[in-house]
């Protein structure tokens, strides 16, 4: 028994060896008869008969003495039933939940024979009480695992074939009814399915290839493959196929979809992926048209751990309508860059850089090809910033930030432009500050700042953009503001604070201005070189804050009211700065005999404008209200009243110009919100009052209102919105997922970060949110309903009005909504949607279906109405190895050149 134990240690060293990937291609060797099976689940073999088929083999004589082996770790073998060494059949038996370990390979099967004589291993799974074929051999080794119906091994070959073997590899799962093992690297598979499908016995879809040659965590290549759906074989086949199983990312080929547009047949989205490191990566995609279009993308992803992570994305697009000759014939180029960059916290305390870039062509969002976001195309602003900031720790700290910013209008197609803007600050000094201690009264709060701010100007249209003409008009300038405050209290209660600010303006250039009576018309003349101006002011302010409650008694629901009062009174002197502004002589255009003098200021015009020329000394009055209640908890075990809030800062704020000659008062502003839901729905309302009058042209007079037959005050504008979201997870005490803003395509793009105008959509029609099941809990999956339907709601009310020049208009009344619901496992349907209340018509309206089918999703939007009527239907693969595998149709929404 002695002599046989290496022999049988070192068989099951190659065995656990082999299988860890267990694929390989039959072999001629009919010294054993373990055949492969034909069905999925292999007929169930007694142990009885086989060990008779062993012996019947078994007529080789043994030799006594054998060939010392080498092991290198401890072996263990257990069976539930019995461990039987043979010596006459030269043979070891471990039955009914036999297991082996060897080192960190273990073999586990119904039933283990080891022949010593043939230096083979055999493992099989056993029929149990009724019949069925459980306990087929499960072979690991670390993380890997696989599970076939029966495994024969010789260790002098160091070949072996498996019938039936299940493994995964990368995002495939495979099954081979027989599998021979060539060397370490390459295995041979017969009549071999691969599917993700997590069912590999029963999956959904799958590709059947007769041989197969298998590189463990490289590759499949194959003969002929056909693509079975539900077992119903498809036309859908390769003469060959190659598929890549590596865990990291490859480069490779992007198939284009095919389909027929506007401008004639097409392949669409087609390319090339560059896996360039585990940092960063490259995708070049591209588009043709039979009438001559064209599109081309460049897009990258890059991240660095605890470092920093981002996107780029370069879409550049030439379409033609119609055909060259036609008299419809036009063409246009349009073009969209954008660049998401973010630093983690954790990199750099001290300095951050950060970029959020979306710029382009004003008309690509309307007539881009693919470009099927709702709320791209209403969005009317493309914004973009890039800036490095730096702090200089020390007493006092400096704060560096150095940006360039841009804004586009799509509609006006002006274009904004600042390169570069710096900011420079210095924190709070207190040069009268004890040493140690708090500070306390009016000298020792004396604090000062400095504050710079310098920026590079340029405004353009979209048809000068990158052009030389787009800097002839640049404008620069730079401003240096000290300001000097303190606060103390006066009398306990009140807070007192005062200060003045200092304030120097820089320019590189000016205009003058001079009346020319040959052409009758002002001249301006642009004199370039250094100047500036400098202002100051005067503020000071009063507050206090006031607490009235009213107790109705613990035996009552609202046992208690609070009121929180916060007046304040200010008052700001501006000087006026006559010195800086100059007159010119006109025709009075009333009277051509007399001469107008104009006034003007050489800073008119510059980056940040002219100095005011009016003092004015005013005094402003503003009125903070907090109502509070306690009630009684609904909970009987709670010890504490409820604490909820009835109105929140409602404010009331004017102010009284003491220099003006007329119109000295302003209009009194209101501004609060209503709390209705914690932390949930808050009614926001504002509006404004005007107690002066208006007179035949709606121009306000120096009259009071209601001398003038009308009210005590006029309403002259106002506002209520509000935004409400709500979720099945509201009422099961699940926590809120926060979405991130980098992933978001519409928010990126300058729209909305909610869906209240539809969910964005990829080029290919599939919607953003790959996979809204994803990490749910599968409750019922095999029913057409849940019990727990997941659903979610966000509503949106705003109404704008306006009543300034007696319009009584009422500019904007809408309400939208967005709602997702999970009507059965797997299914979700969702609606984005609104009513505009006063063109009495319907918001841009969105339908959605969304359908997992394990292996597949599907995914179909629709558009109904309106001028961006379409519709996208897609079915395709989830597992990213085989995205490419997809069905596609659509209706694109209408474009114009």
């Amino acid at each position: 028994m002695q002599t046989n134990i290496p022999n049988t240690l070192f068989c099951l060293v190659f065995t656990l060896f082999f299988s860890v990937v267990s694929h390989a291609q039959e072999i001629e060797d009919k010294s054993i008869p373990v055949r492969p099976e034909r069905d999925s689940i292999a007929p169930a073999m007694p142990a009885q008969e086989i060990t008779e088929q062993l012996e019947q083999q078994d007529t080789v004589k043994t030799d006594s003495i054998k060939k010392s082996q080498f092991l290198t770790d401890v072996v263990q073998y257990t069976a539930k039933d019995y461990m039987r060494l043979s010596p006459k059949q030269n043979k070891m038996y471990l039955y009914n939940e036999a297991k082996i370990v060897y080192g960190d390979m273990t073999i586990e099967a119904g039933l283990i024979i080891i022949d010593n004589a043939r230096n083979e291993v055999y493992a099989y799974g056993i029929e149990d009480s009724i019949g069925d074929y459980t306990q087929k051999p499960i072979f690991t080794q670390a993380q890997r695992k696989v599970e076939p119906d029966s495994i024969r091994f010789n260790f002098d070959t160091e070949r072996a074939l498996v019938y039936n073997s299940r493994t995964q590899e990368a995002d495939f799962n495979v099954k081979g009814m027989v599998t021979k093992r060539e060397n370490d690297s390459v295995y041979f598979m017969k009549n071999v399915r691969f599917t993700t499908s997590e069912d590999v016995d029963d999956p959904e879809y799958y590709f059947y290839a007769r041989r197969i040659k298998f590189v463990p965590d490289k590759k499949i290549v194959s003969g002929l493959v056909n693509m079975y759906i539900a077992d119903v074989p498809t036309p859908l086949g390769l003469p060959f196929g190659y598929f890549p199983l590596t865990d990291e990312e490859t480069s490779g080929f992007i198939i284009p979809s095919f389909g027929d547009s506007q401008y004639g047949y097409n392949l669409q989205n087609g390319g090339y992926y560059f896996a360039i490191s585990d940092y960063v990566d490259l995708l070049t995609l591209g588009s043709y048209f039979t009438n001559g279009s064209y599109t081309l993308e460049f897009s990258s992803n890059y991240a660095k751990r605890y470092k920093y992570r981002g996107n780029a994305r370069v879409r550049y697009e030439k379409l033609f309508n119609s055909e060259r000759g036609f008299p419809d014939f036009s063409e246009r180029s349009s073009y969209n860059i954008q660049w998401s960059h973010s630093q983690d916290a954790k990199a750099n305390p001290s300095s951050r850089f950060s970029a959020s870039v979306n710029l382009g062509s004003s008309e690509y969002y309307a007539e881009s090809i693919n470009q099927a976001n709702q709320g791209n195309f209403l969005n009317n602003t493309l914004s973009s910033s890039v800036s490095y900031s730096k702090t200089f720790p020390g007493e006092p700290q400096i704060n560096l930030n150095l940006a360039a910013r841009h804004s586009q209008n799509t509609r006006t197609q002006q274009i904004s432009l600042s390169l570069p803007t710096l900011q420079l600050s210095m924190s709070r000094i207190f040069p009268f500050a004890p040493a140690g201690g708090a500070k306390k009264g009016l000298f020792q709060n004396i604090n000062l700042q400095y504050n710079l701010r310098a920026e590079n100007q340029m405004n353009t249209t979209d048809s000068l953009f990158f052009k030389p003409e787009m800097f002839q008009d640049a404008r620069l300038g730079a401003q240096h503001s000290i300001p000097l405050a303190t606060n103390f209290k006066l009398f306990k209660f009140l807070s007192v604070s005062t200060g003045t600010s200092y304030q120097e303006t820089w320019v590189s250039k000016t205009f003058e201005r001079s009346y020319d009576p040959v052409i009758d018309d002002v001249v301006v003349d642009t004199i370039n070189g250094f100047d500036a101006y400098r202002t100051y002011n005067f503020n000071a302010s009063i507050g206090t804050t006031v607490y009235g409650i009213k107790n109705f008694g613990k035996d009552k629901k609202i046992q208690a009211i609070r009121h929180v009062m916060r007046p304040s009174v200010s008052y700001n002197i501006n000087p006026g700065f006559d010195r800086y502004y100059d007159t010119y002589e006109r025709d009075d255009p009333t009277t051509p005999e007399q001469i107008e003098l104009v006034d003007y200021s050489r800073f008119d015009g510059t980056l940040y404008g002219a100095p005011g020329r009016q003092f004015s000394s005013s005094v402003g009055f503003s009125l903070s209200n907090t109502f509070e209640a306690k009630v009684r908890d609904k909970d009987s075990t709670a010890t504490e009243p409820k604490k909820i809030t009835l109105l929140n800062n409602f404010s009331i704020s004017t102010s009284y110009n003491m220099a003006g000659d007329s119109l000295k008062l302003s209009p009194i502003a209101l501004r609060g919100s209503i709390p209705i839901v914690k932390n949930k729905l808050d009614i926001n309302f504002g509006g404004n009052l005007d107690i002066y009058a208006l007179n035949n042209n709606n121009r306000r007079i120096d009259k009071l209102n209601i001398e003038n037959g009308g009210s005590l005050f006029r309403l002259t504008s106002g506002t209520v919105n509000f935004g409400y979201a709500f979720s099945s997870k509201d009422f099961e005490g699940g926590d809120e997922v926060e979405e991130d803003e980098l992933e978001n395509e519409t928010f990126r793009n300058g729209g909305r970060q909610d869906d209240l105008f539809g969910k964005g959509m990829g080029q290919d029609g599939e919607l953003f949110e790959e996979d809204p099941f994803e990490g749910r809990e599968e409750e019922n999956e095999s029913s057409w309903y849940n019990y727990k339907i997941p659903w979610d709601v966000r509503l949106a009310y705003s109404m704008n009005y306006t009543n300034s020049a007696r319009q009584n208009d009422i500019s904007a009344h809408s309400i939208m909504f967005n709602g997702n619901v999970e009507l059965a496992p797997k299914w979700q349907v969702g609606v984005s949607s609104g009513y505009d209340l006063v063109n009495n018509g319907v918001t841009p309206t969105q339908l959605r279906f969304q359908r997992d089918l394990n292996s597949w999703m599907m995914s179909f939007a629709w558009t109904p109405f309106g001028p961006r009527k379409s519709w996208n239907f897609l079915i395709r693969i989830k597992a990213n190895v085989l995205s490419d595998i997809k069905y596609e149709q659509r209706r694109a929404p209408d474009r114009q050149l």
